[in-house]
């Protein structure tokens, strides 16, 4: 009503509430799960490789929670947790002409890209409606929103990404559920310095030269981002002052794109 305020809490306190984020042993998926943990959450810790989930989920008073996310005996184990926020983070990159683009590796990158997030999402949507609340974040890249040659794989999914973020949101928005993307530019993680080979032979340049005249050629700051600036932006999301944003794909890029 007219004249009431709100209180908006701009400390974000996530204590007693469990993230669940995927691909959380490395770069964007360890610096939100740091975040996260920071903020009070209790922390599940997804990747493929036990060990490491194991040693990651220590560092940050967490829990080990390994598994591939596109194998139905994984989505149930998520079916029987309370995740009050997830994270969609899993991903990889493979950088080649569309020639030589093998189908094999463009379906698996679709399954784990995007067949994941919404397997994932279907699992904890219904806990999250009992509960009155929820938050799905799904890390998808500016390549949701944009293309780059040579990775016609990555750009598929990270378009789809997008598109699904939209849908669960408008199917989830009086529930209590917030459904967002974040769309990072070039993010200092090993994904990324993995590319400037493959880059390198793709734009007939030196290695060397790729992080400049490649990759941040188009960035008015002429930086990588962090992985903790994206963990920050995902906390803003988990916010009650983020209560009503939902649907929406958060560019941050140091300015390369405008849309």
């Amino acid at each position: 009503m007219a004249g009431q305020k709100q209180k908006v809490n701009l400390v974000v306190d996530l204590t007693g509430k469990t993230v669940l984020v995927t691909g959380a042993c490395s770069g964007i998926g360890y610096g939100v799960a740091e975040v996260m943990s920071q903020a009070g959450a209790n922390v599940l810790v997804n990747d493929l490789l036990p060990g490491r989930t194991l040693e990651v989920a220590r560092q940050l008073q967490g829990e080990s929670f390994p598994g591939d996310i596109t194998d139905p005996d994984f989505v149930r184990l998520v079916r029987e947790k309370q995740v009050d926020i997830l994270i969609n983070n899993a991903g990889f990159q493979h950088v080649s002409p569309l020639e030589s683009f093998t189908p094999e590796i463009y379906r698996r990158m679709l399954e784990v890209l995007l067949v994941g997030p919404f397997m994932l999402s279907q699992a904890v949507v219904p806990g999250m409606k009992e509960r009155g609340f929820g938050r799905i974040i799904n890390i998808a890249s500016v390549h949701a929103k944009i293309a780059s040659a040579f990775k016609a794989g990555y750009v598929s999914a990270k378009h789809g990404l997008l598109g699904l973020t939209r849908v669960i949101a408008l199917e989830t928005a009086t529930h209590g559920i917030t459904v967002n993307a974040i769309c990072p530019g070039y993010v200092d993680t090993p994904l990324v310095r993995n590319q400037l080979k493959d880059l390198a032979a793709g734009h007939n340049l030196p290695e060397e030269d790729v992080l400049n005249q490649v990759i941040l050629r188009p960035v008015p700051m002429k930086r990588l981002l962090t992985p903790g600036e994206v963990g920050f932006l995902a906390l803003f999301l988990c916010s009650n002052a983020a209560d009503a944003i939902t649907a929406q794909g958060y560019t941050i890029d140091g300015g390369w794109i405008q849309i």
